[in-house]
Parts: structure tokens; C-alpha cells; sequence
């Protein structure tokens, strides 16, 4: 899940005229080599759009302060106009911020496994519906995969692994990558708070009746806990890969049924002064718009802010109409550039990381090796594409960082996957466990990984 922020700190507009770059694709020792040219985002580009497949419901959960997971909507708050002129800065020496940590996706898989299991309770195959599945992932991921062809700032990096046909992404954060996350400056740390605080103002506990709270001015939905999570899960479909995401929804209007149509995406930004203001709002529109549509989310309330913090006015925005309203602009994006590599990169990654459709135990010596299931690297960088990388030992051992995993997958979701699969069509790698490094074979103790490929 990504983390809410005040979205005025992203900047500059992208150039859109940028030309790709073209990938190798060099697999163990032999010279063949795949190509894939890096998406154009030229508004003269012909192509057929990808379909992206309504987001239906499948499941809600919540975080109580404790960060317990519980299958229930107690996190639940339903939209409210928030007061005239309400001060962003309340309430932020109270803040209860929730440490930074890796991006795991334990919670999605425990709602994944949930799931699963009522459909095998019932009439329907819960294990013929997981093996369906190509990607499992948290919204935020796959809004960094889609928008990429019009990143001109940030790189980012992830772990994928492949069970059973299915790809399961998490965000991958270094130790080091964490630490600058969490020693954010101070000016950054209150507009971040920013973004919480409208959702205070926007949110109550009862539908249509903005909170009173004692010692509290009218209207506040309550202190800050970023502890505190409502989240969905839904089913989708790009191209021919379905997918199961989930994400946070910040609240709903009157009365939740179940049905994405009730969610609310709430986002703050600094007031539009002039051109230059505008135009960088409507590049931050893109990401407005991946990070609903995914959910299926149809409107995001927008909070136009003063730079101290004071809310100025807000503005309803239906998330299927927001592409209509930067095409033809001069930094104009485009939904359907953004489905086109994503179908390209998933495609991608299937010819990578699925080699084969059964592992394969390979014999070293007298001593036949043991399988595990292999990890992946992908890095993006802006202008440049994509390169995956093979994780070795070293390299996994960081993403576990001591904890009861197989890859980044907590063991008892392996152990579930075991059981229900027999026997798993898993994309392994196979090592030798007296190795002294626990390097897996070919790969550089140097560098931990054995392989590379780039777009």
C-alpha cells in the first residue's frame, strides 16, 4: 500500500516527447537477445488499447491501532464535507505515525488465503481460482508499474516471485531506503500530515454526520493513527492477466454495499495560482487517476490548501472523466499508453521467470540439490526502462531480513500453497545446500545474482 502525502512536493512536468530505449534480453551463457522497445508517449502514437476489466469487490478488511488485522469494516469512515476554511495543521503534535517498513503484502495474502478457502467451503474451486490468478499485488505497485512510461523522476525497485502461474509483487526497500523515508525533513513530514488531516476533516464514524468530538472543534473526525487502515480487495483484469489487488479506500458515501461504487479517494494539494500550478496538478492527475481506477474507486474529492495549511476549497473529480481533461494539453498523458506497457511488461516478465513449467532438481556430484522457489529484482529507472535480476542467497537473505520466510513470502502462505497445489508448478532454482556461501549455482558472490535482463 502506498502511504498518503500531501501531492504538492511532486513536481516538474515530464517531457513527453522522450524517446525509449531498447532492452536486451541476455539469458544464462547463449547470445539471444529480445527486444522490446520502450514505450513511446508521443500523442501521435497508433495503438490498440489494452482492456482493463472493471474492478469488482472480492473482500474488505481492517487495521486496528494494534495493526491486528481483522476481517470486519470497524476501520470503516464515511464521507462528510469538511468545514469551511478547516486548519490542515490540527491535531499534528498528536499524530500516531506508523514506523516505515518494507512493503510487504501478508495482509493481501491473508485475504487472498481467506478467500480461497470460503470458495472451497462452498460450491466454487478455490484452487482452480487462485491458479486463474497472474498477479497479485498492492495498489500502489501497480500504479508505479502502469505510470511508468511518464516517470521522468523516480526509480523504483521490486521483488516478484512466480507459484503456481500466479506473480505475486512486493515493493522492494532497502534498509538504507527506509531510513531516508523516515527521517523526513520537517517541512515535508507536516505536508505530509496534511493529507491525514483532510481525511480527518472528511470522515466520520456515522454516514452524512459529521463527528463532535469533545475538546475537538466541529467537525474533526479524530486524532491521526496511520495505524488505522480500511482496505479492499478486488478482482481485474489487463489484457489477458487477471489480477488481485488490494489497497486502502479512505471512505464511502452513505451507506457501503459491498460494491466499489461506494468508495471515496481523498487527496490534497497546494491552491492553483497560475499555469505553472496548473500544469503540474494535471500531471499529478495521472496518479490520482491509476491509483482509483485500480480499485475501481469513481470519484476522488480533492482539498485545495494554502502552503500553511489552511483548506482554501474542494473540488469533486469522477475518476473515468479525469484523462478526458489533460488531453490535448502540452504534458497531456494517456491512460491507454500506460495499459500498453503494462500488458507489455507483464508479458515480459512470464517469458522471464517462467522457464519452465516444473522445477527441475539438478544433480551435483553425489548430492542431488535441493529446490526453492526464485526471487526476482526489478528495477526501473526513469528515460531508461526495466532490467530483472536473479536473486542469489545474499540478496534474499536481505529481502527476509530474519523473519519466517520462503523469498518474501511468509511461510505459512508457502505451506498453505504446498498443501492445496501437491505438486506446485513452481518456478525454482536449484542449490546446493552444503555450498559454503549458499550461492546458487552460476551466481556471483560479488553480486548475488545470476542473470540479467533489461527492457
Amino acid at each position: 500500500m502506498t502511504n498518503k502525502r500531501d501531492l504538492s512536493a511532486l513536481d516538474p512536468p515530464v517531457d513527453t516527447e522522450r524517446q525509449g530505449k531498447r532492452r536486451h534480453v541476455t539469458a544464462d551463457s547463449s547470445d539471444r537477445k529480445l527486444e522490446l522497445a520502450f514505450p513511446s508517449t508521443s500523442q501521435t502514437s497508433q495503438s490498440k488499447p489494452v482492456p482493463f476489466q472493471q474492478p469488482v469487490s472480492l473482500i474488505t478488511f481492517s487495521y486496528t491501532p494494534s495493526r491486528k488485522l481483522e476481517f470486519n469494516n470497524s476501520a470503516l469512515r464515511y464521507y462528510v464535507n469538511p468545514p469551511r476554511n478547516a486548519n490542515l495543521r490540527h491535531g499534528y503534535e498528536r499524530w500516531i505515525k506508523r514506523p516505515e517498513e518494507k512493503g510487504r503484502i501478508d495482509g493481501l495474502l491473508r485475504a487472498t488465503s481467506k478467500l480461497r478457502n470460503d470458495m472451497n467451503a462452498g460450491a466454487s474451486k478455490g484452487v482452480d481460482w487462485i491458479r486463474s490468478i497472474g498477479v497479485v499485488s498492492w495498489r500502489g505497485v501497480m500504479t508505479k508499474i502502469l505510470t511508468a512510461p511518464y516517470e521522468d523522476r523516480d526509480s523504483w525497485e521490486m521483488n516478484v516471485m512466480a507459484i503456481d502461474g500466479t506473480m505475486y509483487f512486493e515493493e522492494h526497500l532497502s534498509d538504507a531506503k527506509l531510513v531516508e523515508k523516515e527521517d523526513m525533513a520537517p517541512h515535508h513530514r507536516l505536508q505530509s500530515y496534511y493529507g491525514y488531516s483532510f481525511e480527518s476533516w472528511c470522515g466520520s464514524s456515522k454516514p452524512e454526520m459529521p463527528e463532535n468530538l469533545e475538546g475537538q472543534p466541529p467537525g474533526w473526525g479524530g486524532d491521526v493513527d496511520t495505524n488505522v487502515q480500511w482496505c479492499s480487495v478486488v478482482k481485474t483484469k489487463l489484457g489477458d492477466t487477471r489480477m488481485v489487488i488490494g489497497g486502502e479506500v479512505d471512505c464511502v458515501r452513505n451507506a457501503f454495499t459491498g460494491q466499489t461504487s461506494d468508495f471515496v479517494e481523498l487527496k490534497t494539494s497546494i491552491a492553483i495560482r497560475g499555469p505553472q500550478d496548473e500544469a503540474r496538478f494535471e500531471k499529478k492527475l495521472l496518479k490520482f487517476y491509476f491509483q482509483s481506477f485500480l480499485l475501481g474507486v469513481p470519484e476522488i474529492i480533492v482539498g485545495f490548501r494554502t502552503p500553511s495549511g489552511q483548506l482554501n476549497t474542494i473540488q469533486l473529480f469522477k475518476t473515468a472523466q479525469i484523462p478526458r481533461m489533460v488531453r490535448g494539453k502540452p504534458n497531456a498523458w494517456d491512460p491507454t499508453t500506460c495499459f500498453a506497457w503494462g500488458q507489455q511488461f507483464f508479458a515480459f516478465l512470464k517469458s522471464v521467470i517462467h522457464p519452465s513449467a516444473e522445477p527441475i532438481a539438478e544433480q551435483q556430484g553425489n548430492v542431488t540439490s535441493a529446490l526453492r522457489p526464485q526471487v526476482w529484482r526489478v528495477k526501473f529507472e526513469p528515460r531508461v526502462g526495466v532490467s530483472v535480476s536473479l536473486l542469489g542467497d545474499a540478496g534474499v537473505s536481505e529481502i527476509q531480513a530474519g523473519e519466517d520466510r520462503v523469498g518474501f513470502l511468509p511461510r505459512w502462505y508457502w505451506d498453505e500453497v504446498q498443501t492445496y497445489s501437491g505438486q506446485i508448478s513452481v518456478t525454482t532454482q536449484a542449490f546446493d545446500p552444503t555450498h559454503g556461501k549458499g550461492e546458487a549455482p552460476g551466481t556471483s558472490s560479488a553480486q548475488g545474482m545470476s542473470r540479467e535482463w533489461q527492457i
